[in-house]
């Protein structure tokens, strides 16, 4: 354990609390595996370190992190609030280890980076940003195009790293993904849409309603064949590269839409307001992940890069 615990401004019965950063990360790593037998494989570490740090975290806040079942572990609400300020502890520190390392904050080099346009505006930013603050010296050129043209691009090795929507990712063999964020398909409704103040919404409930189409990547096809499998053809009322465009036109009701969650925001560029809603069934979930061509050295660059995807993963 590290010998010099760190204080967060969280008090338990009059008693300021003190936890060290190893336990940080061992609770960080339990939060995102789900079991202590995944965290401690992922850390290669025993079970038993990684039980005793998160029993102390617990007697030290004086709250339960986790719930014990036999699949596992479940997240409490109090353990979502101290993961929010054990992510960000985390990330500080090691923007600090950035900030204060010569050799990786000085040294140059260039990164060839290429996104999609669905996750360009929605996940590549924050990690962008954090990036460039930890190594500024690196010369950063990116490229937005689809998916597909992307993988052409990894693998002739012309990019160094893509985030991209890697659940619809066409050569497995030839390039490495990692996911940084599973987001499920919800249902876009005007404000005052009878369909808002529905209990439950049902597929079936869509069918009979206009819809508007987002015709990007694997989206527009992965909503015809959902609802197609109910056996009617969806009543597409307006199709479009913009979801900004598909956010505007169902604030005036031009129809609704069923887009993952990554993207959802709740006013449109016109300051009208949408609402979003879960949809009883089978949804199709979208994978975005960052990934490179297996079997090649990284530079340097890339791999700092990939790191810090990582972290930012931790965070979202």
């Amino acid at each position: 354990m590290d010998r010099n615990p760190i204080r967060l401004p969280i008090r338990s019965c009059g008693t300021a609390v003190a936890f060290t950063l190893r336990q940080l990360q061992y609770f960080v790593a339990v939060a995102d595996k789900g079991s202590i037998s995944k965290a401690a494989q992922s850390l290669s570490i025993s079970q038993s370190a990684i039980t005793e740090a998160v029993k102390e975290l617990e007697r030290d806040l004086g709250v339960t992190l986790f719930e014990r079942h036999s699949r596992g572990l479940n997240i409490t609400h109090k353990g979502h609030q101290f993961l929010r300020h054990s992510t960000g502890i985390l990330a500080q520190v090691s923007d600090a280890r950035h900030a204060f390392s010569q050799d990786e904050n000085t040294e140059g080099g260039s990164l060839h980076l290429g996104v999609t346009s669905l996750v360009a505006g929605y996940v590549l930013s924050d990690i962008l940003a954090r990036f460039q603050r930890a190594f500024p010296a690196v010369e950063v050129t990116a490229i937005e195009d689809s998916g597909e043209y992307l993988e052409h691009l990894l693998i002739g090795g012309e990019l160094d790293v893509a985030i991209t929507v890697i659940s619809s990712l066409r050569d497995r063999l030839a390039l490495q993904a990692e996911i940084l964020e599973v987001s499920p398909y919800r249902l876009w409704l005007p404000l005052g849409h009878p369909l808002s103040t529905a209990e439950s919404v049902q597929l079936t409930d869509i069918t009979a309603e206009p819809l508007i189409m987002l015709n990007m990547e694997e989206i527009e096809e992965a909503t015809a064949k959902l609802l197609s499998a109910l056996g009617t053809k969806p009543r597409v009322a307006f199709r479009t590269r913009s979801v900004e465009a598909v956010r505007s036109l169902v604030a005036t009701g031009a129809g609704v839409a069923l887009l993952p969650d990554l993207v959802y925001r709740p006013w449109s560029l016109e300051g009208d307001r949408i609402e979003s809603r879960d949809v009883s069934g089978r949804l199709p979930v979208v994978q975005v992940g960052i990934v490179w061509r297996k079997g090649s050295p990284l530079p340097r660059a890339a791999r700092d890069f990939i790191g810090v995807a990582q972290a930012q993963r931790m965070l979202r």
